[in-house]
């Protein structure tokens, strides 16, 4: 379920990942290497989780890991860490409720992972106040730009412009909250930073790969369906009526702007 650099080479009688982990335990034996940032990996195949952490952690990350839901939550409750990646099909408690339930105390980045990446898991994901999302099989390579990108938006501070309007919204850059009539709508980081990247920009047609790059932090690793799902979600949010949009226009064929 997990590659790397391409296909995944397996020698005779020796379960998926031993090669890759092999030669990535030699890679992760560094006296004195900085970790970057704790990562808690909710992952219920031993396999894949173990393959997984191994790979993290010769990236320079720490990994603890969980093998179910309520487990996962449980971790995550009693340890600070910087970034959750949660597989969706988890015993005991799945993990679209895995993160609702950290979405209650925190905006730390979550990358879901998913075996199917149905356009319907990235809506229940983002819905659930998922980040990202990364299909299985990945690329150990990928997963690990995925993760860098999220740990990079979610350091970022707090913009100069410490107030955007458009329509009846209020955006406070400083406070990174959106307000209309004085009441807070309840925007997930990536939404806040997606409204305000398209506010900051009104007018103007920003395309999906720009938006992908700018929001999300990566270009040719992203799939545009994450930029159309995210901008739903955003619209169902902030639109007094999205089924007729009138803050973020859709530009056929070119992407997304927000009115002047």
């Amino acid at each position: 379920m997990l590659r790397q650099n391409g296909d995944h080479e397996r020698g005779s009688g020796s379960r998926p990942g031993a090669i890759l982990g092999a030669s990535l335990i030699a890679r992760s034996a560094r006296p004195g290497e900085v970790l970057d940032a704790r990562i808690l990996l909710v992952e219920d195949d031993p396999s894949i989780r173990e393959v997984t952490a191994i790979g993290l952690g010769a990236a320079g990350f720490a990994v603890t890991t969980a093998a179910d839901g309520v487990d996962g939550l449980e971790r995550f409750r009693g340890e600070p860490f910087d970034l959750v990646l949660l597989d969706i099909m988890l015993p005991r408690m799945d993990g679209y409720e895995v993160c609702r339930q950290i979405r209650k105390t925190s905006t730390i980045p979550v990358v879901m992972l998913t075996a199917r990446g149905d356009t319907m898991d990235v809506v229940v994901g983002l819905e659930a106040g998922a980040d990202d999302y990364v299909r299985k099989p990945f690329d150990l390579p990928e997963l690990i730009a995925r993760i860098r990108a999220a740990l990079r938006r979610a350091g970022t501070g707090a913009d100069e412009t410490t107030e955007l309007r458009i329509g009846d919204l209020v955006i406070d850059g400083a406070g990174r909250t959106v307000t209309r009539d004085g009441t807070d709508l309840p925007l997930t980081r990536t939404e806040f930073d997606l409204l305000t990247e398209l506010v900051r920009h009104a007018g103007q047609v920003l395309s999906r790969d720009v938006l992908l790059d700018r929001v999300w932090g990566y270009d040719y690793l992203g799939d545009s369906r994450l930029v159309d799902v995210a901008i739903q979600r955003l619209r169902a949010k902030v639109e007094t009526d999205p089924a007729a949009p009138e803050l973020i226009q859709t530009v056929r064929g070119a992407g997304y702007k927000a009115v002047r």
